[in-house]
């Protein structure tokens, strides 16, 4: 069967860098030799199998050829010696891929930037630290070593890259779920570039407006000492046959004759979400008139219990001609008014 890497990390196999980033750090301390000097030789096995644990599913690589064929496949089943005497193992697929296999220490100083966690305290290998665990492992001492390892990975980002997610106003209004598709490249330990594509869910909230942004942290293409680039989507908002968004309003424009402006009229829509709302006007409709209807507008991003209003906006339509006949009649109707 092998050696079952996610058991020894104690994550699950959907575990993302974070996760492994944390469990390492966890179980590394805790079984590091120098932190166990009674019990050196299982503190010296286990931090050997969390190490090469970490290195394993951490490299995307190497995770990929363990998760498909399993320590066996990922290893190989002959050695033999590779450059300046060390083993690499050569895995059972066509693909040429090299299992090179880092020792415990390495593994640990690249992550923490020192070999020991006594040399994190500025004391030398082994030594013997007179006080209390909790003083020597604790908060303080990873607040150290997360400052030192910070200070000595610290590289240039890649600027961010943008990207347009055109939604339509039903899709803003209700919320969803977009799936996208990326292809980036990345690198594994050896310094080599494979290509990857990646789905992203992008969860559209109700309400949300048009500029809205949403970062998804170093999805770039890595590249040698570059930290990869932030990729941002930015929402924006398709046009709509029937409504124009003002902030949180809906703007219904309705074209009307002079006689319903005069004489009254029903303005009737179908809103965003499939219901039908009718409102019976009364007031004479002249120019710059909105009728307003509370609540029927897009939802509030922040309380999305509560809508913006729906107005109605119009556009009279004056007749072309006028009889004589006509002429006097609205000129006496208007005159008695």
């Amino acid at each position: 069967m092998g050696a079952d890497y996610y058991k020894i990390l104690q994550v699950d196999k959907n575990a993302k860098e974070d996760d492994l980033k944390r469990a390492y750090r966890k179980l590394a301390m805790k079984w590091h030799p120098d932190k166990n000097p009674n019990n050196k030789k299982e503190a010296e096995a286990k931090f050997k199998q969390i190490s090469e644990a970490y290195d394993v599913l951490s490299d995307p690589q190497k995770r990929a050829v363990y998760d498909q064929m399993g320590e066996e496949g990922l290893k190989g089943q002959a050695a033999s010696p590779g450059a300046g005497g060390m083993p690499f193992y050569t895995a059972g697929d066509s693909s040429g891929f090299r299992f090179n296999p880092r020792s415990a220490d390495d593994v640990f100083q690249e992550f923490f930037g020192f070999p020991s966690p006594f040399q994190g305290m500025g004391s030398g290998r082994g030594s013997r630290f007179h006080g209390g665990a909790s003083s020597m492992f604790g908060e303080d001492v990873f607040g150290q070593m997360r400052h030192h390892h910070h200070h000595q990975q610290q590289q240039r980002k890649a600027n961010p890259i943008e990207r347009q997610l055109p939604c339509t106003l039903e899709e803003l209004f209700k919320g969803t779920t977009k799936k996208m598709k990326i292809s980036r490249e990345i690198t594994d330990s050896s310094g080599r570039t494979m290509p990857v594509e990646e789905i992203l869910e992008i969860e559209i909230k109700p309400g949300w407006k048009k500029g809205t942004k949403l970062t998804y942290p170093e999805k770039g293409n890595e590249q040698p000492n570059i930290i990869p680039a932030d990729l941002i989507f930015i929402i924006d908002e398709k046009p709509h046959e029937r409504f124009t968004r003002n902030g949180n309003d809906l703007v219904v424009k309705l074209n009307i004759s002079l006689a319903e402006a005069l004489t009254g009229y029903t303005a009737q829509v179908t809103t965003l979400d499939g219901r039908f709302v009718s409102v019976s006007i009364h007031n004479i409709i002249h120019p710059n008139y909105e009728e307003v209807v509370p609540n029927e507008g897009m939802p509030i991003p922040k309380d999305p219990s509560r809508h913006g209003n729906l107005r109605f906006a119009f556009s009279v339509t004056f007749p072309i001609h006028l009889s004589m006949e006509q002429r006097t009649a609205i000129a006496r109707i208007l005159s008695s008014s």
